[in-house]
Order: structure tokens, then C-alpha cells, then sequence
């Protein structure tokens, strides 16, 4: 069985950088054709698609949000992590770490098989 759990602080000041752990179970992060997703809801908005870091290590990033997003991982921990930096209160939101699959894949339906619970983030002074 597949897991994903979100941690991290819940509360964090503009300017400062926003720092989120995903831990997977049940799977290896560096199985072949998965990639490790972030994704955030705003209140009252839609999902935004943050960016994922692949089975390989490579890091692809929203365009509106590249130059402030860096997506890591740990293998030997099973994890992968979102650091967003020069936060404002724009940036609050729950985020999700979630994993990408192929669209072929049986149990891929919209191009994500598996969420964590997701966790709020709230960016203010």
C-alpha cells in the first residue's frame, strides 16, 4: 500500500522560506516512471501545480514559480521536499505531495494515483 504524508510547519513569515518533508511508503521514490509531485490549493481557488522531482532526481517547476522553488529528496529516507522561498501571504494555501503516474498505467485516472492528506500553510506576521 502506497502513502504519502505531508510534515512541516504550519505557520510561516513573509519573506522566510516555506520548508515541507513528503515520506512515502510502500513504494521506493526512485521506482521507474513515478514522479514526486507538490501541489498547493489556495483558499477559494483551484489546485496549482508546483512542481516534481523524477525517479531519476530531475526537478521540473511551474513556470510562475520556478525561481522560488527548489524540490529535493532523500532516498535513503524514502523522502522528497519542497522548499519555497521569499514567501508572502499569496503563498498560503494546502499543500499536497502527491505521485505522477502514466496515464496508460491501470490505476492512473488524472495523471495521480496517489495524495497525502494534504497540510495547511499559512504565510503571515
Amino acid at each position: 500500500q502506497v502513502q504519502l504524508q505531508e510534515s512541516g510547519p504550519g505557520l510561516v513569515k513573509p519573506s522566510q522560506t516555506l520548508s515541507l518533508t513528503c515520506t512515502v511508503s510502500g513504494v521506493s521514490i526512485t521506482t521507474n516512471y513515478y514522479y514526486w509531485s507538490w501541489i498547493r490549493q489556495p483558499p477559494g481557488k483551484g489546485l496549482e501545480w508546483i512542481g516534481y522531482i523524477t525517479d531519476s532526481g530531475s526537478t521540473y517547476y511551474s513556470p510562475s514559480l520556478k525561481s522560488r522553488t527548489s524540490i529535493s529528496r532523500d532516498t535513503s529516507k524514502n523522502q522528497f521536499t519542497l522548499q519555497l522561498s521569499s514567501v508572502t501571504p499569496e503563498d498560503t494555501a494546502v499543500y499536497y505531495c502527491a505521485r505522477r503516474c502514466l496515464t496508460v498505467q491501470a490505476m492512473c485516472l488524472k495523471g495521480y494515483d496517489y495524495w497525502g492528506q494534504g497540510t495547511q500553510v499559512t504565510v503571515s506576521s
